[in-house]
């Protein structure tokens, strides 16, 4: 089933903007993912959808038809919270029956898909069981598996997995992709955490106060994100901002960090006279976002690199973070934060240690210092124009 949200709004007595005139199209079939902060809007926005809230303007169209005005219970879409919302007095069995009675479905038919639901989540030994007696990784199955029973047309999950530890988190994070590949109906998820959103989502929307600020595929809010908030919202490590001067050097833009005299030569790129004409003759102060990845942190002099030195080394497993800071003046952070790169375990670092960083042509955004926005994404392969 589609979803379409045109110009939708809502706004509190006391004046605040809790949703700013979003437009979403979402696919039949497609797991679409709000995400962002607490506060930014998602699950208000998730709650007008669900008719628990009205819009104060804009439309909701589910399947083509206007549903802005519909009672929650008419628009055949099935919502998850965080809090489970399980009847404690009830066993699995009558909590996933209760909405099937309510409508009145046959006896042979409620059994039957109890059932069936019972063997897609493994939950078949914990039907005469009550809420109580069950781990928090059960209730969440139960509480997606009365929500699935009901086959409606839209699911509406709020940070479903928010109250499971790290591991069941993950493995129900699992669970929940197969089976949305088995069942393909359309669902909108929100969460705060973008490592569910990237794992889960066909496509994800970006909500900062109240604005839908991008939407794309996991990848492409990665690799091409519109803003300094989008770049450092998604990706763990958080991006790198470093402060840059960028100019024309003999018909290629060059990269330089700031007190740097050189340019950076990885990233030394084909652009338009009217790029050239756009930096001026002096270049440009932007913003260089490095992800992790894209930094090589070398124990040698090379000549296309700058100095730094090692501030701490945080072992992850098969990799490790490697917390830096610039020395003898060159560049500097845009943000204040240290300059952290991503190199595999098996490379020997310690704190204190000199080394040399390069910039691998790798996932590397330009912004405007002045609005955060993106001016252009740069790799060996692709150069979008400012």
């Amino acid at each position: 089933m589609t979803l379409r949200l045109q110009n939708v709004q809502k706004a509190y007595p006391s004046g605040f903007m809790a949703v700013k005139g979003v437009d979403l199209d979402v696919e039949d079939g497609e797991f679409f993912t709000l995400l962002g902060p607490s506060g930014c809007g998602k699950t208000t926005t998730l709650r007008m959808i669900a008719g628990l809230e009205a819009p104060t303007a804009g439309k909701i169209f589910i399947g083509g038809n206007d549903f802005t005005d519909t009672h929650p219970r008419d628009r055949d879409v099935a919502m998850v919270f965080q809090s489970y919302a399980l009847y404690p007095h009830m066993t699995v069995r009558e909590n996933l029956g209760l909405n099937l009675e309510i409508k009145h479905v046959a006896s042979a038919e409620i059994v039957a898909r109890i059932q069936n639901i019972a063997r897609m989540l493994d939950i078949g030994a914990l039907l005469d069981k009550k809420p109580g007696e069950l781990s928090g990784g059960q209730r969440q199955r139960v509480a997606l598996g009365r929500a699935l029973i009901r086959r409606p047309n839209i699911f509406l999950m709020d940070e479903p997995l928010s109250n499971l530890d790290l591991k069941l988190r993950e493995r129900t994070r699992t669970e929940l992709k197969k089976l949305h590949e088995t069942l393909k109906v359309t669902t909108i998820y929100v969460t705060h955490d973008q490592a569910e959103a990237l794992v889960l989502s066909n496509r994800i929307g970006i909500m900062d106060s109240g604005d839908l600020i991008q939407v794309g595929t996991p990848q492409e809010i990665y690799d091409r994100p519109k803003s300094v908030f989008v770049a450092r919202f998604v990706g763990t490590p958080s991006i790198n901002l470093v402060n840059v001067v960028v100019q024309n050097l003999n018909g290629r833009l060059a990269i330089r960090l700031t007190g740097d005299e050189k340019p950076l030569d990885s990233v030394l790129l084909p652009a338009s006279e009217e790029v050239f004409r756009k930096l001026g003759q002096s270049g440009l102060e932007l913003i260089l976002g490095v992800r992790p990845e894209a930094i090589g942190v070398l124990t040698g002099l090379h000549p296309d690199a700058a100095p730094a030195e090692i501030d701490l080394v945080e072992p992850m497993g098969s990799v490790n973070n490697i917390v830096l800071r610039f020395t003898n003046g060159v560049g500097s952070t845009a943000d204040g934060e240290p300059l952290i790169g991503v190199v595999t375990s098996n490379e020997s670092h310690e704190r204190g240690q000199k080394v040399w960083i390069r910039v691998r042509p790798e996932r590397l955004v330009l912004f405007d210092k002045a609005t955060g926005h993106t001016v252009t994404v740069l790799s060996k392969e692709r150069w979008e124009e400012l």
